[in-house]
């Protein structure tokens, strides 16, 4: 959301810093997000990062499939789970369908329409971060 809002590049350090959530996990989040093809590095003085494609292009669902193992949902949803009552159990099908609608229903949201008041949204990045409560 918040490279689908940002006017400029972003850098790792400055969105945890606001976010108040460990670098490092951030940084593997931004390889993954790379790897999909949904965000450029860029290195150097100016460097950061942005969204590789525009935000209206980018679907909700595309970045959960790229994060989320879905097919750890249910263990038995895993090829060679070893369910001893595989084919006669009712509730993977149903998991299975449900699981379809959900990312249906985020495939139909894209990143843009996640900040309905995108000046709001800046503005409260742009604030000091406060110290985290004790």
């Amino acid at each position: 959301m918040t490279l689908a809002t940002a006017d400029r590049h972003l850098s790792v350090d400055e969105i945890a810093q606001r976010f108040r959530i460990s670098r490092n996990h951030l940084a593997k989040v931004v390889q993954g997000l790379q790897a999909a093809g949904l965000v450029e590095t860029f290195r150097g003085r100016g460097g950061g990062m942005r969204l590789a494609r525009p935000a209206e292009t980018i679907t909700v669902g595309e970045v959960v499939r790229r994060f989320e193992n879905l097919d750890a949902f249910v263990s038995c949803f895993a090829a060679g789970s070893g369910c001893v009552i595989n084919g006669m159990c009712g509730l993977k099908p149903l998991l299975s369908e449900a699981m379809e609608d959900f990312l249906a229903r985020l495939d139909q949201r894209r990143i843009s329409e996640l900040v309905p008041d995108v000046r709001a949204f800046r503005e409260r990045l742009l604030r000091e971060p406060q110290p985290s409560p004790a």
